[in-house]
């Protein structure tokens, strides 16, 4: 399933931000995407298990680390890529002395918003 870019701008808990990165398996995942990668090919990459990895790429995602895009193949056949989406993340103090959470986001690229574009359309159909 893919994600949602609406959503994407959302921010995540502080909670769910902290979990993801305090997760072994995630930070293994984030330190092999020097590109957007598949499931599959991440997997295999990181050495996380297929289905920890599923389980890991929705934490990723559903804290905005992760970025989800599709990738259209002439055969019909869509797979999911996933790409690092954050410069940094700032963890604060807010006026009322509370943590907040601060996600500041990489530049999509003209292919990555062409996928968000393409994702909206097949949930329209």
């Amino acid at each position: 399933m893919v994600r949602d870019p609406v959503a994407d701008e959302e921010t995540p808990t502080l909670t769910t931000v902290l979990d993801a990165l305090d997760d072994e398996d995630c930070r293994s995942i984030v330190s092999v995407l020097a590109e957007p990668m598949t499931a599959n090919e991440i997997s295999e990459a990181s050495g996380v298990p297929l289905s920890t990895t599923y389980r890991k790429l929705e934490l990723l995602t559903d804290s905005s680390l992760l970025y989800e895009g599709v990738e259209v193949r002439s055969d019909g056949q869509h797979a999911s890529r996933y790409a690092i989406d954050f410069e940094e993340v700032v963890i604060a103090l807010d006026e009322a002395r509370e943590f907040e959470v601060d996600i500041a986001h990489r530049a999509r690229s003209p292919d990555q918003r062409l996928e968000n574009l393409w994702s909206e359309i097949r949930k329209e159909t």
